[in-house]
């Protein structure tokens, strides 16, 4: 299985878990962070390359903005996806956010102090993309910024989503 790391807004600073993870073997970024601004058709496209570019079935794990992009991706595109891991996806004043059933395992990671998105829109991704919703605690938007280089317990939803 290949993993593709699906980036937010901004760049993942040094140390970020995303950025630690893309970096290993069987990883790749897509798209490459590119930073703001958030141009989703472009963005949407460079995920439709990396997935039917990939051999064998991907596992998408997306942070922030990054899960906007699957969701909109899984709306246009089929293509040979196992799961996807989706981290505290924002509400977009400025973007509607999909909010169609997702073709494959997902999970939404919710944060109880999340300053771009509440428990409730939490939860109302996850039941409109036919998500499983992980309640991660006070754990604000995941980042670095909130303390989040590395993070084992994604490691362990990761694993979670790809087993059987």
């Amino acid at each position: 299985m290949r993993f593709l790391a699906v980036p937010g807004r901004g760049v993942p600073k040094a140390g970020h878990w995303q950025r630690e993870w893309a970096g290993r073997p069987g990883w790749a970024w897509a798209p490459e962070p590119p930073g703001p601004p958030v141009v989703f058709a472009e963005r949407v496209a460079a995920l439709e390359a990396a997935v039917a570019a990939s051999p064998e079935p991907v596992v998408l794990v997306a942070h922030s903005a990054g899960c906007v992009t699957v969701v909109r991706w899984a709306g246009a595109h089929e293509g040979p996806v196992h799961a996807a891991l989706l981290v505290t996806p924002p509400f977009l004043r400025e973007e509607p956010v999909p909010m169609a059933r997702l073709p494959f395992r997902s999970m939404v990671v919710a944060s109880r102090d999340d300053p771009y998105c509440t428990p409730a829109g939490f939860a109302a991704y996850a039941e409109a993309w036919g998500s499983e919703l992980f309640d991660a605690g006070a754990v604000g938007h995941l980042d670095s910024k909130t303390g989040f280089g590395p993070w084992p317990e994604g490691e362990r939803l990761v694993a979670a989503l790809t087993a059987g």
